[in-house]
């Protein structure tokens, strides 16, 4: 049975985003590669983009590809780089049929060439579509997304576009590569790990935060959802006591 009748629409987070780990230890556990791991792993992300597009769900951030992950062996860069390729090209039909929206956020010049066309193209082919947004974290990680806005926010300066005394939190936002998207409201990480490694680190300052042992290979439709209601019974209270939320 599926738990899609548990979630309450009136009240879906507007933002998810999901650190998909796992694919590695899943390929182990099953005494294949690899790439087959990470070829599994996409057919989870479809899984639960296709959940997200039942539910109603505006944005869906999957991290993809970290800055840390360029720092693995060439073969499997690789793999995972033609993985990413072959993915694009195969989705972009099931995206324009569901209505999605493909972005991208991270330093997308360090992508090889055809994984930037792939990119280029489904986002042009989809930016007409009004369902859910799907970003793509591809070669992003927040650190470098902060130093990278820092030094545009320097560059400003210096050109007098505005003064330092005018530097706040919404203008920080206003440089980082998520300034076109909503904070999310809950983030996900399989695979057991509790850490946030690297990701949105400025956004994720009042995220609800959901991990599970599932490695993300085996995390399917009902596991989301299951994340998505396990969301919707906390009280979200940015920096606020429970009685106020309550008096507001």
């Amino acid at each position: 049975m599926s738990l899609i009748d548990k979630v309450d629409k009136s009240r879906l987070p507007q933002h998810v985003a999901i650190i998909m780990d796992g694919n590695r230890r899943w390929a182990k556990k099953h005494g294949v590669d690899s790439s087959e791991g990470h070829s599994e792993g996409v057919v989870s992300v479809r899984k639960i983009m296709e959940a997200a597009v039942a539910v109603g769900l505006p944005y869906l951030t999957v991290y993809t590809f970290s800055t840390e992950n360029w720092n693995r062996s060439d073969e499997e860069v690789n793999a995972l780089m033609s993985l990413v390729v072959l993915a694009i090209n195969r989705e972009t039909p099931d995206l324009m049929q569901n209505n999605v929206r493909l972005v991208t956020i991270g330093d997308t010049s360090r992508l090889p060439e055809d994984v930037r066309q792939s990119l280029l193209e489904c986002i042009t082919q989809t930016s007409g579509n009004t369902g859910t947004t799907l970003v793509l974290a591809l070669s992003y990680s927040s650190r470098w997304e902060i130093v990278d806005s820092v030094k545009r926010i320097v560059a400003d300066v210096q050109r007098q576009l505005f003064g330092v005394d005018e530097i706040d939190e919404n203008r920080l936002s206003s440089y980082l590569a998520t300034n076109h998207l909503p904070d999310p409201d809950l983030l996900i990480r399989t695979g057991g790990e509790k850490r946030i490694s690297n990701f949105l680190l400025w956004q994720l300052s009042y995220t609800e935060l959901y991990f599970t042992d599932i490695l993300w290979p085996d995390f399917k439709e009902n596991d989301f959802y299951e994340a998505i209601v396990s969301y919707q019974q906390r009280e979200r209270r940015f920096g606020k006591t429970g009685d106020q939320i309550t008096k507001s």
